[in-house]
């Protein structure tokens, strides 16, 4: 079994749980996600199956988002799980919030939550602020590619905000950014991950203890937007072998995507002048 499952993670447990509940269920251990969706949050989690796991790399990892923001307070976490820092009864309006979101779109340097995954020094952030120690974080630079409120409730100072960004890009942050722009303080109260590259929140699949893995998997040769090549049986023979193929005037550094049988990737290869190197073989 190869290939690639669109799973609705739903809030409350990690994307590992979401993985090893797959495993229990078909038995397979080869199994993983395309990146993590915190426990708080709840949507698209792409899910690969046996040998698709060597794929995660080529697939597109832009996301987009839906976010529910309290405005009035900012959390030690950036969401509803933390403790208040900061509490104010300034009162804003939509427009207010459509000005601040201006500022986010485009390339920004973005300061990570002290309660994040992200590695310093051998360990987690958050295993830092669980003790009370302090840590230099350094920012990170990520793309926010739009950025629109969606909605906004004036009476309870919620704002529901769309956000299509990079890989690696915190939310969370983003919600306590917008609170410190409009001097009212924000954080996160709901997620939900709407796209995770080319896997949408439409086409996802409820995670059942009963799922029907094999009637929802997806073909890899679907989701990855590189060249293609159909090899012919000769070609076929040498992929088996480790062998290169003879390069079909693709780009020289580029990808391609070598297949069989119309739609079964054999390997996947870089285009290297008058050949095509294999990278890695699925056959």
């Amino acid at each position: 079994m190869m290939g690639f499952l669109n799973v609705y993670k739903p809030e409350g447990i990690t994307s590992h749980d979401v993985v090893a509940k797959l495993r229990r269920i078909t038995k397979i251990k080869q199994i993983g996600h395309t990146g993590t969706l915190d426990p708080f949050a709840e949507g698209v989690l792409p899910i690969c199956i046996g040998k698709a796991t060597r794929l995660i790399e080529y697939l597109s990892d832009d996301k987009e988002y839906l976010a529910t923001v309290q405005l009035g307070a900012s959390t030690t976490t950036y969401d509803l799980d933390g403790e208040k820092t900061f509490v104010s009864d300034k009162r804003i309006n939509d427009s207010e919030i459509k000005n601040a979101l201006k500022n986010f779109k485009g390339e920004i340097s973005q300061m990570p939550p002290v309660y994040s995954a992200i590695k310093v020094k051998g360990k987690k952030l958050y295993e830092y602020a669980r003790k009370g120690e302090k840590v230099e974080i350094q920012p990170r630079k990520v793309k926010i590619y739009d950025i629109v409120l969606k909605s906004f409730d004036e009476n309870l100072q919620q704002a529901q905000i769309l956000i299509k960004c990079s890989k690696g890009t915190y939310i969370r942050s983003i919600a306590n950014d917008l609170g410190e722009q409009l001097g009212c303080g924000a954080y996160l109260i709901k997620l939900v991950r709407t796209k995770a590259g080319s896997f949408c929140v439409e086409n996802s699949i409820e995670l059942k203890d009963d799922i029907n893995v094999a009637d929802n998997l997806i073909k890899p040769i679907d989701k990855l937007d590189y060249p293609k090549y159909s090899v012919n049986s000769i070609e076929l023979e040498k992929i088996r072998h480790g062998m290169p193929i003879e390069n079909k005037d693709f780009e020289h550094g580029g990808i391609v995507i070598l297949i069989y049988n119309e739609n079964e990737i054999c390997a996947v290869g870089v285009a290297d002048d008058d050949k095509i190197k294999l990278k890695k073989v699925f056959i």
